[in-house]
C-alpha cells in the first residue's frame, strides 16, 4: 500500500511538539481522540510509515510545527478503558474497543511554524482539508501534492 499523508492536531497546552521531543526516541502514542470519522481513519486508513504533520490548535498562531511518521499503525486507545482517564469510556472495553491510537515519532521540528495564514496563502494549498472553514477534525488527510509544497516550505526554513 502507499504512503499516505496526514495532519494531525493538537493543542499545545495538552499535548505539543516539545513534548513529543522529550520523548524516549521522540515517539509517542497520539490517543484521546474522541470523533468517529477520525477514528475510523486512525483504525483502517492511517499506517506504519505514513507522514504526518504534527499542527497547533487554538492557540494564537495555530499552524504546522513538525514533521512526524508513524510508527505503529492503529490499535486500541487503552485510555478508553481507565475510569481515571479524561479519555474514559465505558462503552469501550479491549474485546470491543471503541476508540483507536497510533504511535507518532518526531522526525523534525520546524526551526518556525507555518501558520495557518501562511498556508491559506501557499499556491497548492486551496483545497486543504486545514485551510477550508469550518474544517474542525483533529485528524485530516493530505494529498501527496498538498504534503509536497509544505515540504519545501519548511527545507527553505533557517
Amino acid at each position: 500500500m502507499a504512503k499516505r499523508y496526514w495532519l494531525f492536531k493538537s493543542e499545545p497546552t495538552t499535548y505539543s511538539v516539545d513534548d513529543l521531543a522529550k520523548e524516549p526516541d521522540q515517539t509517542d502514542y497520539w490517543d484521546g481522540v474522541r470523533n468517529y470519522q477520525a477514528r475510523n481513519m486512525l483504525r483502517d486508513d492511517i499506517k506504519k510509515g505514513d507522514e504526518v504533520l504534527f499542527y497547533h490548535s487554538r492557540t494564537k498562531v495555530p499552524g504546522i510545527v513538525g514533521i512526524c511518521s508513524v510508527a505503529r499503525s492503529g490499535y486500541p486507545d487503552t485510555a478508553a478503558f481507565d475510569p481515571d482517564s479524561k479519555y474514559f469510556d465505558p462503552k469501550s472495553s479491549p474485546d470491543n474497543p471503541r476508540w483507536y491510537m497510533v504511535d507518532v515519532k518526531l522526525k523534525k521540528k520546524l526551526p518556525e511554524i507555518i501558520s495557518l495564514t501562511d498556508l491559506k496563502a501557499m499556491p497548492g494549498l486551496e483545497n486543504m482539508a486545514v485551510t477550508r472553514k469550518g474544517s474542525r477534525l483533529s485528524i485530516q488527510p493530505v494529498t501527496q501534492e498538498e504534503w509536497k509544497v509544505i515540504m519545501t516550505r519548511s527545507k527553505g526554513m533557517k
